[in-house]
């Protein structure tokens, strides 16, 4: 058995979005400790890494280690609904988990069928990264939007001093860099220059659920999956991305 409640219930519909923008199904292990999920997209090629401390809710209630599955592209629907200043509860109710949103004067409760879930990633990828580079998301976003005016694809290369993009297509090409003392660069830590070409449309489904202001954090290795990391207020989200490989 367990009760979770969260003062501000737009905050889970966004953590859920960050989830749901990868993959459709997935389990939610509920400990004493928070909640967190790891799951790999129907194709194989991405891989999403979610945790939230217990701390981030308002009530934490967990009897016993639990795994809940459920449809999450359902649960995102659910939580779109969500209005301005409603809390939310959730609770296992005979293997559904009950949603109670909680506004100031009124009162929703959704009943969701838990599914079983296809045993999927536990791990995260074990790769020695020889870039770790830091930075603010709306540049992030707007390098990928510029990217995909030209290709499907986007390299990331990293070197000592700097960080930058390009992108090659039928009807042009893209170069664009950034110096590491520049404003958009919050870190740039290079052991071995490092360069790799990722699909686009799952780099933006990454991206965009990143909070305006925050720091995105991007480790890299040439020609090896990519992690990418930001915050969204406890919630920490990882995801790795295997790299495209032209034949």
């Amino acid at each position: 058995m367990f009760e979770l409640k969260i003062d501000n219930a737009k905050y889970w519909r966004d953590c859920v979005e960050s989830i749901v923008s990868l993959v459709d199904e997935g389990s939610f292990n509920i400990t004493k400790e928070g909640i967190s999920l790891k799951a790999m997209d129907p194709s194989s090629i991405s891989m999403v890494s979610f945790s939230m401390p217990s701390k981030a809710f308002s009530k934490y209630s967990v009897d016993n280690n639990t795994s809940v599955g459920l449809n999450l592209e359902n649960f995102s629907k659910i939580l779109s609904r969500t209005r301005d200043q409603e809390a939310l509860v959730m609770r296992d109710v005979d293997n559904k988990i009950l949603l109670e949103f909680i506004g100031p004067s009124s009162r929703r409760r959704y009943k969701l069928q838990m599914i079983d879930v296809k045993k999927g990633a536990e791990k995260e990828p074990s790769v020695q990264f020889d870039a770790h580079v830091e930075i603010i998301g709306e540049p992030l976003k707007d390098m990928i939007k510029d990217a995909s005016l030209i290709s499907s694809y986007i390299a990331f290369k990293a070197s000592k001093d700097q960080f930058g993009i390009s992108a090659r297509g039928d009807s042009g090409e893209l170069e664009e860099l950034h110096e590491k003392d520049g404003s958009f660069m919050k870190k740039v830590d290079v052991e071995k220059n490092a360069e790799a070409t990722f699909n686009l449309e799952f780099l933006e489904n990454m991206v965009k659920s990143c909070p305006i202001g925050s720091h995105i954090s991007i480790e890299l290795k040439s020609n090896e999956p990519l992690r990418l990391n930001y915050k969204i207020g406890d919630a920490d989200i990882a995801y790795f991305l295997a790299p495209y490989m032209e034949e």
